[in-house]
């Protein structure tokens, strides 16, 4: 599974940025899909999930309310709806998948970053 994030980019406090991430390589839609973020200086952490059929959704607290992750099995896709943007969440942002399919905390696929930077 090869896993294709885009959408980063530069935004001032308060505002909006939506990652999307396109798989290839075989069908996803029986896999969780996920978003992990590292900031500058710190370990690599769980920011959302989301299990194969999108009945249930997993939020790190400090992203509870602002973002919104989503897939569409049609597109082999997943989606992050970042809103109220925060410094801290200034990080690398990267899309992962796991085979079990549902809640999941230790992937088995990342695809390479996309840069999130919120200026205050």
């Amino acid at each position: 599974v090869q896993l294709q994030a885009s959408g980063g980019g530069s935004v001032q406090a308060g505002g909006s940025l939506k990652l999307s991430c396109a798989a290839s390589g075989r069908s996803v839609s029986d896999y969780g899909l996920g978003w992990f973020r590292r900031a500058p200086g710190k370990e690599r952490e769980f920011v959302a999930t989301i299990t194969s059929t999108g009945a249930r959704t997993f939020y790190r607290d400090s992203v509870k309310g602002r973002f919104t992750i989503s897939r569409d099995n049609a597109k082999n896709s997943v989606y992050l709806q970042m809103d109220s943007l925060e410094p801290e969440d200034t990080a690398v942002y990267y899309c992962v998948a796991d085979r079990r399919g549902g809640e999941f905390y230790e992937p088995d696929y990342w695809g390479q970053g996309t840069q999130v930077t919120v200026s205050s």
